[in-house]
């Protein structure tokens, strides 16, 4: 999908989510019609930078891969995408903020202690808060509250705080249920919302904040959500000063087991700070850095592209090769060899060699030994047929499971290294093309004729034929010769006949040979050309079935390659560097923390 037509899909919602609020609220407030004016980003907004790309390729990733992956591989993908869509269409000047945490950890005093009112329930019944409830310091958030589906009589508005409640302008603070509730369906809800908020605050306490459920169960899954994530360890009145620091030094340590990156030495990462909701001490500075993290606006952007990463590392083993991967030269050689045993190009030009040097010397040899060939061809005719016509059953079963074993050779070697479902692909499109390849080489081999047929005449035969009549008309004339002296007919001596006699037959033999070692090139050179001929018709056969549709799955599996290396950043393995704002919000953390 083209980044145009993302804009152009999620801007359609910008439209429709005023209407709505219209609907609830009447006309728009006075801050949203003054957007433009205060340079503060509309309803919807847009995702831009290295988002926006990386959207736009995990779009095109899910696309191209939905006929090669099963849909519960993309599922995730598919959801990071549409939550994408649904954030972008309502206000980015809004930033939604969870607060969760265990049973008894203070949670809902911390959530009081921030709006400066008591809206929260709070006490000792267990599970005290069943439902969330959200709190907005400035108009426009209900697109928002809708979609964490927060009932309106559970949407709240904070006391007026001056200067403090300006900083917060902007801020949607919902404290969700116990995660660790006894009833089933808050646990659901507390999942639920988690995976829609722009940020959350854990609020640990000094006996629970080592909980194996947190850290497994939420912590450690949301490790890459660093920084969009606030641990607090509350009731720390309950603590002296040095238990209160040993008690955080140790939680900074479970979150950095738990892979999750701290925002300490000017690096992005979570924020930790201890607080007392009770006796607020802390409370001021958890204010002042949801200040600074709301005005900054790009929480949206850093949850999803924290939401992309974790599809992006969930989809790697499908899209990451162990190793180089394609179809190299040798491969394709090493196929076209064995295509060309299977189809037997080499026998047949050794045959097609060997007929020619037959026809050559038959052509060229002596009369008589060309009668005694004749007669050989008379007294066998009708009694064999030419072999290579009709090969036994064994050696036609034989050049089949050649060529099976040549598709298989190659389909794993283009395979080897690729992601299962990729060389899965490659092997099906490999096994695809070579039905009725054997067939279609048979029928290739017939097309092409038979060499052995139909060799060619050189153009020195006639004179080798033209000598080798020479040779036999000398033997006759000399064997005339002698005969008329032995019939009285030629006067006596013995000596010139005899000469003329061993001329011709030492002759025929002579020209014979010499024609013999004439055609020892050519016949290579043809047997060589018929060979050649029947390599490059099979190799182009089973390259058009074979190679091209493996091919093919390779050049398919490089181009979602490609797409995911966007999707998960500028380099595999990497951990991809946040959005917007992330330094400054790391160093403004830094010296924030309780020490």
């Amino acid at each position: 999908m083209s980044s145009s037509t993302v804009d152009d899909r999620w801007d359609d919602g910008l439209i429709a989510r005023r209407v709505a609020e219209r609907a609830d609220g009447g006309p728009l407030p006075e801050g949203e019609q003054a957007a433009e004016e205060d340079n503060l980003p509309p309803l919807g907004g847009k995702y831009g930078g290295a988002l926006r790309y990386r959207l736009d390729a995990l779009h095109e990733l899910v696309g191209l891969s939905r006929t090669r992956l099963e849909t519960e591989t993309l599922a995730e993908a598919g959801r990071v995408l549409d939550e994408a869509a649904a954030r972008q269409r309502l206000s980015a000047r809004h930033t939604v903020v969870a607060i969760a945490g265990a049973t008894g950890s203070g949670k809902s005093t911390l959530f009081n202690a921030l709006a400066g009112v008591p809206v929260s329930e709070t006490g000792l019944r267990r599970p005290t808060t069943s439902a969330p409830i959200a709190l907005s310091w400035s108009e426009g958030s209900a697109g928002l509250l809708d979609r964490l589906a927060v009932p309106g009589r559970l949407r709240r508005r904070p006391l007026a705080g001056g200067a403090a409640d300006e900083d917060l302008q902007g801020l949607v603070l919902i404290d969700l249920p116990d995660h660790d509730s006894a009833v089933t369906a808050h646990r659901d809800q507390v999942d639920r919302v988690l995976a829609l908020v722009d940020a959350v605050i854990w609020v640990v306490d000094p006996e629970k904040y080592a909980d194996a459920l947190l850290h497994e169960r939420y912590l450690r899954p949301l490790a890459g959500h660093a920084e969009v994530t606030f641990v607090v360890l509350n009731q720390i009145d309950r603590l002296s000063g040095e238990a209160a620091d040993l008690v955080l030094d140790d939680l900074r340590r479970l979150l950095d087991e738990d892979g999750m990156a701290l925002g300490e030495h000017g690096e992005p990462g979570a924020t930790v700070l201890a607080v007392s909701a009770l006796t607020g001490e802390g409370v001021g500075e958890l204010r002042e850095l949801l200040g600074r993290f709301v005005q900054e606006r790009t929480a949206p952007a850093r949850r999803l592209s924290a939401d992309v990463d974790a599809a992006a590392a969930r989809l790697r083993p499908v899209y990451v090769s162990d190793g180089p991967t394609g179809l190299g030269e040798r491969a394709r050689e090493d196929f076209a060899a064995r295509l060309a045993v299977a189809v037997g190009a080499t026998a047949a030009g050794e045959a097609a060699e060997r007929v020619w040097r037959r026809n050559a010397i038959r052509a060229c040899g002596t009369p008589w030994l060309r009668l005694y060939r004749w007669y050989e061809r008379i007294r066998e005719h009708g009694s064999a047929t030419d072999p290579r016509l009709h090969a036994p059953a064994e050696e036609e079963l034989t050049a089949r499971q050649r060529v099976e074993q040549a598709v298989r050779t190659v389909a794993e070697d283009a395979s080897r290294g690729l992601p299962a479902p990729w060389a899965q692909a490659v092997r099906e499109a490999a096994a695809r093309g070579a039905e009725g390849l054997p067939e279609a080489l048979d029928e290739l081999a017939l097309t092409m004729g038979d060499p052995v047929a139909r060799p060619p005449r050189p153009a020195w035969w006639p004179a080798a034929v033209l000598a080798q009549v020479l040779m036999t008309l000398l033997q006759l004339f000399g064997a005339l010769w002698l005969v008329g002296q032995i019939i009285g007919v030629v006067e006596p001596g013995l000596l010139p006949p005899v000469l003329i006699m061993i001329g011709g037959i030492v002759g025929g033999p002579l020209v014979e040979w010499a024609c013999a070692a004439a055609v020892k090139g050519p016949a290579r050179r043809y047997g060589q050309d018929a060979e050649r001929k029947l390599r490059e018709a099979a190799a182009a056969c089973g390259r058009a079935r074979v190679l091209d549709p493996i091919s093919a799955e390779l050049m398919r599996y490089r181009e979602v390659r490609d797409q995911y290396v966007t999707v998960s950043g500028t380099r595999l393995g990497a951990r991809v560097t946040r959005l917007g704002g992330g330094a400054r919000w790391g160093g403004a953390r830094r010296g924030a923390r309780m020490r």
